[in-house]
């Protein structure tokens, strides 16, 4: 992937950005966008977040995850949490699921969940720590490839029975919702939409031109070369435990960053987000657009979900054969995505600039 083409998804995502305020809040005149437009720009870009940082793995070392919707669900329950604590600050109401259960007040262990600094601290901490646990133990068993995919997808699979159990404490089946407020701001205003959608879209913005930067790097060489043949690359005497591990954790928690931005704008959390279906979802987004360089990632995450919820609204019975389609010319005809189709692009440009050359001058 070139630079100019880092540049122009960089632009791209910086315009949304942009345009949200602009348009969400009405400040051009007669150029006003409806709330649901705006709420589901937001939700694209949580995607998008959600899509490079399986890619920063996948595309980057080589390592397919099939369970990031782990991470994902799991920064969306922890600002479930702060936002179900400041609901209650302000009404007085316990959520529905406590009353359920038959509970008088929050457990005592939400408490630091008042504060929105620790809240923030832990939705960093909680999954890097979870990802190097797990990654450790996988990683120095040098568990690889197909193993590998298939652990993370047991381990989301867990997580979610675990979660849909109402002694677990987080809503059961029925999940958490009843959130009021976020950053002061009414939850389901336009305001609120227009703020959490801009910030999502200046979050997918910094990770892909931070990340193509770290990739850039010799940390980035790194992993590529993990990627391409790792025994090697231990043969010569680098210890590829803490590059893949530490790779690892930070898709984690760009992972649980998106779940945290994603959860106020749906305005709810169940443990359908721990479904394997998901994880397997944004790999089909990665592999449209193409791995390698997190803007193919981006990409297809955009790609993908905005045709979803398009077709969700004027054709829901027709998405699941789109998307099988899909899955099946990217696999037989562009096997790394529509970063393959650019490829072609550029090969033909070449072959058609290489004949007007003299023999001599090829």
């Amino acid at each position: 992937m070139t630079a100019r083409e880092t540049l122009v998804g960089g632009i791209i995502l910086a315009l949304i950005a942009i345009a949200l305020p602009v348009f969400g809040l009405g400040l051009a005149p007669g150029a006003a966008a409806p709330i649901y437009l705006v709420n589901a720009t937001g939700q694209i870009m949580c995607f998008a977040l959600l899509a490079m940082s399986v890619d920063l793995m996948w595309g980057g070392a080589g390592v397919l995850s099939l369970g990031h919707g782990l991470y994902f669900a799991l920064g969306g329950y922890l600002i479930a949490m702060h936002l179900l604590r400041t609901a209650f600050a302000d009404t007085g109401v316990l959520p529905d699921f406590l009353q359920f259960m038959g509970q008088q007040r929050f457990p005592e262990w939400w408490a630091p969940f008042d504060s929105s600094v620790f809240t923030l601290a832990i939705v960093v901490l909680a999954p890097a720590l979870v990802a190097g646990l797990f990654g450790y133990v996988s990683f120095r068993s040098r568990v690889n490839g197909v193993y590998l995919s298939i652990i993370t997808q047991a381990l989301t699979y867990t997580a979610m029975l675990m979660m849909f159990r109402n002694n677990t404490g987080f809503g059961g089946n029925n999940g958490m919702t009843g959130f009021q407020k976020f950053a002061g701001l009414k939850i389901g205003g336009v305001e609120c939409a227009v703020l959490l959608a801009t910030v999502s879209a200046v979050a997918a913005l910094a990770a892909l031109v931070l990340g193509r930067a770290m990739l850039a790097t010799r940390y980035g060489r790194l992993l590529a070369a993990i990627r391409d043949d790792e025994p090697r690359l231990r043969f010569l005497g680098y210890e590829t435990l803490w590059i893949k591990l530490s790779a690892w954790c930070l898709s984690a928690v760009v992972a649980a960053f998106a779940g945290a931005l994603y959860v106020p704008q749906v305005g709810i959390i169940n443990p359908s987000l721990l479904d394997p279906s998901l994880s397997l979802e944004i790999a089909i987004w990665v592999a449209v657009g193409g791995r390698g360089g997190l803007l193919g990632a981006t990409i297809g995450a955009i790609l993908i979900n905005g045709a979803k919820f398009w077709l969700a609204a004027s054709a829901p019975t027709a998405w699941p054969f789109v998307l099988s389609g899909l899955v099946l010319l990217i696999a037989l005809v562009l096997p790394n995505g529509l970063l393959d189709a650019l490829g072609w692009r550029r090969r033909v440009r070449l072959s058609a600039l290489s004949g007007l050359l003299p023999r001599e001058a090829r």
